[in-house]
């Protein structure tokens, strides 16, 4: 059996700061214009002027994929810095309000908050998308109604957002709770077809729900205009080894899913409202807490189930050359997430800033 390309893809939204108060700062018109000198069409403004997304080139293996997002967020830093301006990598501020963001303008985003008033405004996030290559449609759709088994265990790795407003939120991944305010996001539901999902696509798009397909926001979901699936459920990884570790286990998950294909073999279905189950507890108590096996109807440890991760992904990770970006989520499970860290250096200095300064370090680090 041989696996396709599953070539990979990473987008990663970044916070501009004001080094002087670690407050959200809008960028200027000056930033972008750099940043799209540079780098062209991988970068572009997000709803807030304090965000900033990147994405890299498709590309062949996860090497590559390190090569970009470090040479995606050296550059981000440099030009933030050239402006007196510092860039993150967390799903939330711990202290900025959403209130107080100014919005870019351009039509997408104006219309947006014109149809989702306050939910839209709301969405002081940051987010990591990753793409993994897929040309048959039929099987993207097959794959993705498996993967979503594994959607909470990749959430409980990457948590990054504990705080708002200011606040311990007393959860690992808030930047979760206030994206499924959004219509159409959170777990999807399961297809028959491709065919039956273009059926849905054109309910929505005929009945006015939307006007064209990413106007759906599911945690995974078929890329309309690429060919690719899309995988949407992890906070955005502060430290860039967590980011490749992260692309490295979904390529992985989808090669694994695969291979059982080909031996008409396939992940066991479980309800979508057992997902959800699991999603709220990754959420809640990230690397911390217990999902749910549902097959032995018994919780099991994120860290035992993590593990057990790594075993079922270990006959494909050779053929795709990523070992050791997938073991580093032995490194993970030993030190913590990025929400982790915040925490432990919150709970030493009393001080949202000094979690800001951690998070601007963390970001560059290894680029």
């Amino acid at each position: 059996m041989r696996l396709p390309d599953l070539t990979l893809g990473i987008e990663e939204e970044y916070q501009i700061i004001d080094p002087e108060t670690r407050e959200l700062a809008p960028y200027s018109e000056e930033l972008i214009s750099r940043g799209q000198e540079i780098l062209q069409e991988q970068i572009k403004p997000e709803l807030m002027r304090s965000q900033v997304e990147v994405g890299t080139h498709v590309c062949r293996d996860i090497g590559e994929a390190r090569a970009e997002v470090s040479r995606l967020r050296r550059t981000i830093g440099q030009i933030a810095e050239e402006h007196g301006l510092r860039m993150g990598a967390a799903s939330t501020h711990p202290f900025s309000r959403w209130s107080e963001q100014k919005m870019t303008s351009a039509d997408r985003y104006e219309k947006l908050a014109a149809d989702l008033r306050d939910v839209a405004r709301r969405l002081l996030i940051f987010g990591m998308h990753v793409h993994v290559g897929i040309e048959d449609r039929e099987l993207q759709i097959d794959i993705m109604n498996q993967a979503r088994y594994f959607m909470p265990h990749i959430l409980a790795i990457t948590t990054s957002s504990p705080f708002w407003h200011g606040r311990d939120t007393g959860l690992k991944s808030y930047r979760s709770v206030v994206f499924e305010n959004m219509p159409r996001s959170g777990t999807p539901p399961s297809f028959a077809s491709h065919s039956e999902y273009l059926g849905f696509i054109d309910t929505l798009v005929k009945t006015g729900c939307i006007d064209e397909p990413t106007k759906i926001w599911w945690d995974i979901r078929p890329h309309p205009k690429f060919p690719t699936l899309e995988f949407r459920v992890a906070d955005i990884c502060t430290r860039i080894d967590e980011t490749i570790c992260v692309a490295a286990l979904l390529q992985a998950v989808v090669a694994k899913l695969i291979k059982l294909r080909f031996d008409n073999r396939c992940w066991r279905p479980y309800r979508h409202h057992l997902i959800t189950e699991n999603k709220w507890r990754a959420v809640r108590y990230g690397l911390d807490g217990n999902l749910i096996d549902f097959g032995k109807k018994q919780e099991v440890s994120v860290r035992d189930l993590s593990t057990e991760l790594l075993e079922l992904i270990d006959d494909v990770v050779d053929d795709l050359g990523s070992r050791k970006e997938v073991e580093y989520l032995h490194q993970i499970l030993a030190n913590g997430s990025s929400a982790d860290r915040q925490r432990a250096i919150y709970a030493e200095t009393q001080d949202f800033k000094a979690v800001v300064d951690q998070v601007i370090r963390e970001s560059q680090e290894g680029c």
